[in-house]
């Protein structure tokens, strides 16, 4: 998922942000005290950096399953 340039909510300007909030939470720190930390102070605006999943790469085995069911009915109609 793409992180949002602006807050939904409040407009507030947070894509520059989420960068730097992963960076850190992957070396440990707490979510909450880094949102703090780097400025991110409503909670509307916590709440995009705080539940973004990249589902992308939880999507894409399901994409390669679908193709090779396709591919495998595609060659029994043959």
């Amino acid at each position: 998922m793409l992180i949002p340039v602006r807050c939904f909510t409040c407009g507030s300007l947070i894509g520059d942000k989420y960068e730097e909030f992963v960076k850190k939470v992957k070396e440990g720190e707490d979510p909450g005290k880094v949102l703090d930390k780097i400025g991110v102070k409503r909670y509307c605006c916590r709440r995009i950096l705080l539940s973004n999943v990249n589902v992308i790469d939880s999507t894409i085995p399901y994409f390669e399953v679908l193709a090779e069911r396709h591919f495998e009915f595609e060659s029994e109609q043959l």
